[in-house]
């Protein structure tokens, strides 16, 4: 039965690492079966920009036609204008505010409505293909043989978390209160006949989710600690770290960006900060699985639908 899983794997050393240590972990209690895999990069697409990226982008665009002012502020420039050099100068955490405040004010109704409308119409820019068919295949069948092994499985994200909240549903089965992200702040009101309300703000809830604030929010948010992760950046170190550092035994996985032809092949970095060493050297000398795209998956995407 064996070659019925993962079938979008190639035989060789990861795929069997992979199996072998799920057809372990039997004495492992199902409360302490908790696997977090990082979103971009690892889920889903991350090149030639994060989608969620591409979303603020899109609503800055619709709000700079009918407010030009909106190009005043130097981070917003940089972003109309694709000066990638201003931007890596300003640094992702300051540009994810300004576009966060995009939506200052609003609901987080209003603002999923706003992604969901988005990720309707999205087109990848490369590949000219919807968000569903940006999702990595191995991965999804990765999820189903996790949970075929009663494992709580988590998207930990340096993406804001209600953008992925509200797409990890439908594209990976995990619910919103399972999804750890980057966190904005929201704010109390009464609105008509002193009804509740709460609307967003463009204040950040703590650090970025990359590095060491992966594991932190984790323990924060959820309360469980991994005993498989997966990532593909610096930024997912501590959280693969953090797998193998427990009682039982852990999985750490790290996916290689080495697939020209069928993806993108470049060095995955952090976003937030800079690093001393590639994060394929790190996993060799820390003994993770390294999955290389090109030579273990024998697909990349879902087949189209």
């Amino acid at each position: 039965m064996t070659e019925e899983r993962l079938p979008s794997w190639r035989p060789g050393a990861a795929r069997n690492t992979i199996l072998e240590y799920l057809d372990g972990i039997g004495d492992v209690p199902v409360e302490d079966r908790v696997a977090y895999i990082d979103n971009d990069g690892t889920m889903w697409c991350e090149r030639p920009h994060y989608v969620q990226l591409d979303f603020f982008v899109d609503v800055l665009r619709q709000r700079s036609s009918h407010d030009p002012s909106l190009a005043g502020r130097s981070e917003l420039a940089a972003v109309l204008n694709n000066d990638t050099e201003a931007m890596d100068e300003m640094g992702l955490e300051r540009i994810a505010i300004a576009l966060a405040g995009l939506f200052d004010g609003q609901t987080p109704g209003e603002f999923a409505s706003a992604v969901d409308t988005f990720i309707g119409r999205y087109r990848h820019p490369t590949f000219n293909t919807p968000v569903r068919s940006l999702v990595y295949q191995p991965m999804l069948e990765l999820l189903d043989e996790l949970r075929r092994r009663d494992f709580t499985v988590g998207i930990v994200s340096g993406g804001g978390t209600e953008f992925v909240r509200c797409v990890s549903p439908s594209l990976y089965g995990v619910p919103p209160e399972l999804v750890v992200g980057t966190l904005i702040g929201y704010q109390f009101a009464r609105c008509d006949h002193d009804r509740p309300l709460l609307r967003r703000t463009v204040s950040l809830m703590g650090k970025a989710n990359e590095g060491a604030a992966k594991v932190e929010h984790i323990q924060a948010q959820l309360g469980r600690a991994p005993i498989v992760a997966a990532g593909n950046s610096a930024g997912d170190r501590e959280m693969l770290e953090w797998a193998n550092a427990g009682p039982h035994p852990g999985l750490a996985i790290l996916i290689d960006h080495d697939d020209a032809e069928r993806e993108f092949a470049y060095e995955s970095r952090a976003a937030t900060f800079d690093e001393t060493e590639p994060i394929t050297t790190i996993a060799d000398r820390l003994g993770w699985t390294t999955v290389s795209m090109a030579g273990d998956w024998t697909t990349v995407f879902p087949p189209p639908s």
